[in-house]
């Protein structure tokens, strides 16, 4: 997407430069046509750049998710397993009631 938006740019710099070259010929000199040429330029270089800039930020970003993703999974599972294990640790009422536990002392003894 970016690369399109980028030929986009250039495509604009280039008909702006001719459009320059045929409209403005008559009005303006070669030396004041050459720096808005060169002025023109820079701005594609600075486009270029910016964007050269947003794609390696945007690069960076996305691996940070990929990593945010996976330990996302990762702390999930083990959420899910440690839940699973208290469900299955809990007394069932027979067990957690006090003549129950009594029982079980007598019969340990």
């Amino acid at each position: 997407e970016l690369e399109n938006q980028l030929t986009v740019k250039s495509k604009t710099l280039d008909e702006l430069k001719q459009s320059l070259a045929s409209d403005g010929s008559a009005e303006q000199t070669p030396e004041a046509q050459s720096l808005r040429i060169a002025e023109l330029c820079e701005m594609k270089d600075s486009i270029v750049n910016q964007v050269a800039q947003l794609k390696a930020s945007m690069e960076s970003i996305l691996e940070q998710w990929r990593a945010y993703d996976e330990i996302y999974a990762e702390v999930s599972l083990m959420t899910t397993r440690y839940l699973y294990c208290i469900d299955q640790c809990k007394p069932s009422e027979e067990e957690a009631s006090l003549e129950a536990l009594k029982k079980q002392v007598k019969t340990l003894q």
